[in-house]
């Protein structure tokens, strides 16, 4: 599943990973917050690094203007936003994407676990600030 043309694709390959074995676990039917703690589970058995529900800054033009809380970010680059929905539509995936923008990151994945297949996408922020490479504006 790793592909070194996308950026973090070792990261995310094993978050995607670590879905898969809850989703098979659990199936589909329970609320966010239960896969959101076998998913912390799953990632530390791993070794990633992450930050749970971490707080994070969000800016417009440069200025600080609201926080929100991002479901995990791994290693500090990655953006782990968690739905427990029949279905994913453009929606989510609209709201993923901005999230990655005013966070200044580059890479996220959106991950569903309410359809009988886990859903994921792989979202790449074409904004991104590279002088911000790597260090995420972190509280």
């Amino acid at each position: 599943m790793v592909n070194q043309d996308y950026k973090y694709s070792e990261i995310t390959s094993k978050i995607i990973g670590a879905a898969m074995r809850v989703h098979s676990a659990l199936g589909n039917g329970f609320q966010e917050v239960i896969y959101q703690r076998a998913l912390k589970i799953e990632m530390s058995d791993l070794g990633l690094n992450f930050f749970r529900e971490q707080e994070m800054p969000i800016y417009y033009k440069n200025q600080q203007i609201g926080m929100r809380r991002v479901d995990f970010l791994v290693e500090n680059v990655v953006s782990v936003e968690l739905k427990a929905l029949t279905q994913l539509d453009d929606k989510n995936l609209a709201q993923a994407i901005n999230y990655l923008e005013a966070y200044d990151l580059e890479v996220g994945l959106l991950i569903n676990f309410g359809g009988k297949s886990l859903q994921y996408k792989r979202i790449v922020n074409r904004k991104f600030n590279q002088k911000n490479q790597g260090n995420p504006q972190i509280k």
